[in-house]
């Protein structure tokens, strides 16, 4: 392996080691100096220079304080040469080879983000849209119609005959009432037949006919799915025995498993697309019905339930889709492409692009991700430019020089206010202040008065008035104790 190394005469020079399986490397190009540098930097041989330390291109986190051969690689060790002022916090390249190298900028732009959540679900039956056939009185089951589960019916489809004993006796009894011409006893058989379940269009059958109707055939309530039907020809079924359960289809539950980190921006309500295999370039719309409660302890996940309507029947449980769930905004954001982000796991970086070829590295605190772009939240403005290809070259050779992005602080709160405290009375409040009748100030060593005090803020005195007991906060200022809190005693401030 040969290891070619062109040192040019530039203050600040780029270091492009390609850390390949074979260790090929590619050559120093000299770099063109930089306006900030000094003349004098620019004229002093290389040797003047000093030297701050020596390292291996290959393994550049190790720094030797002479140089020498490297312990890792069959070369010598390459010197490091501190740089003007101008090069403390910046990377300068040459503008001629900016091409070269592939670098590539971008604009860090504000403007409405669209933003979308693509997850995969599963059609369900709406559980909504269930009816279930109970006998309504004890009896035998005289016929099975050929029904089996899984049958789609449409609704009044019939499903079973029943023959019941009891109904065939009171529907005679009503019969013979009714020959009897006495309105009032026939409204109350009437009403008998009722309590004992009998369907009103039955009642109405034996009243026309008048013959006594003791076979009652049940039909679905409902188009839909035959799911259960336990129920043969011959059984005996008590009252309120459950036959069959019809679940309908026209609409279904699309079950989606969102990722937890998602979960606080699913909102229910919220537009969906489905795209489901079985219908190519078709798009169903459809809305957040539900985010239910619980996450999946395992996939780490949320279940969200979206209602879609299914007026033609041919949606059916089991079937897959790819669903889209649209988070656009009008809110304007701050973004930038996100193949300029540079993810060490510990935090993200950009290369900002300065005027005359040079470059810094820039934490920044990132948003939501889409499309290709990154929300920024700190760290860049409006208009600055980024690296989006080549980022990792400059990042490398930021760690040569020991260049590292400043670390954005994080908001503290500030320390809470020393406060004084005393119990007392209310004896007036004014324009002025609140009067109190206040016991002694043990941490300000002031014994128990009756005095005046200013108050910080007049929404302290909301729902407290003269006469009531307080607790007391105050704060020592150059004009005096100012009250900063006040609460009354057993209750909220």
């Amino acid at each position: 392996m040969t290891t070619r190394i062109w040192t040019g005469l530039a203050v600040a020079g780029l270091s492009l080691a390609i850390g390949a399986a074979g260790g090929h490397w590619f050559a120093r190009r000299p770099m063109t100096a930089m306006p900030a540098a000094s003349a004098e930097a620019e004229s002093a041989p290389q040797d003047e220079r000093k030297v701050l330390y020596w390292y291996d291109p290959m393994y550049p986190q190790q720094k030797f304080d002479k140089p020498g051969k490297s312990p890792f690689m069959d070369m010598e060790l390459v010197p490091q040469y501190a740089g003007g002022a101008a090069d403390s916090a910046t990377i300068s390249i040459d503008p001629s080879l900016t091409q070269n190298l592939g670098l590539r900028l971008a604009s860090v732009s504000r403007g409405p983000l669209a933003n979308s959540l693509d997850v995969v679900g599963v059609l369900a039956f709406n559980e909504r849209e269930v009816a279930v056939v109970q006998a309504r009185a004890a009896g035998f089951v005289e016929r099975v119609y050929a029904r089996a589960p899984g049958d789609v019916l449409q609704a009044g489809a019939p499903l079973v005959d029943l023959l019941i004993p009891d109904w065939a006796a009171a529907q005679e009894e009503f019969l013979a009432l009714k020959q009897s011409g006495d309105a009032g006893l026939l409204a109350a058989a009437r009403q008998r037949l009722r309590l004992l379940g009998m369907p009103a269009a039955l009642i109405h059958q034996v009243e026309r006919s008048g013959k006594a109707q003791a076979v009652l055939t049940l039909g679905s309530p409902i188009g839909g799915v035959v799911q259960e039907l336990d129920v043969r020809t011959g059984m005996t079924v008590a009252e309120g025995a459950t036959l069959a359960r019809v679940n309908g289809l026209g609409s279904v539950w699309l079950s989606l498993a969102v990722p937890e980190a998602e979960a606080g921006a699913i909102a229910q309500g919220q537009a969906v697309e489905a795209r489901l295999p079985a219908f190519p370039g078709e798009v169903l719309a459809g809305t957040v019905d539900a985010i239910l409660p619980e996450t999946n302890p395992d996939s780490r996940t949320l279940r969200v339930r979206v209602e879609l309507p299914n007026p033609d029947s041919r949606l059916r449980p089991g079937m897959t889709a790819q669903v889209s769930l649209n988070r656009s905004t009008s809110q304007s954001v701050l973004w930038l492409p996100s193949e300029a982000v540079i993810r060490t796991g510990r935090r993200a970086l950009v290369m900002v692009a300065e005027d005359g070829g040079r470059y810094r590295p820039v934490e920044v605190r990132l948003g939501p991700e889409s499309a290709g772009k990154t929300v920024v939240t700190q760290g860049l403005t409006e208009g600055q430019q980024v690296v989006a290809s080549g980022q990792f070259l400059l990042d490398s050779e930021a760690s040569l020089k020991g260049l590292t992005a400043a670390e954005i602080e994080t908001p503290t709160t500030e320390a809470p206010v020393s406060l004084h405290e005393a119990e007392g009375q209310v004896m007036s409040i004014d324009n002025a202040g609140v009067t109190l009748a206040h016991g002694p100030f043990k941490t300000l060593g002031m014994p128990g008065m009756t005095m005046t005090f200013p108050l910080a803020d007049p929404a302290l005195m909301v729902g407290i008035k003269a006469g009531d007991k307080v607790r007391v906060g105050v704060r020592q200022t150059d004009a005096g104790l100012l009250v900063e809190r006040l609460e009354k005693l057993g209750g909220q401030p």
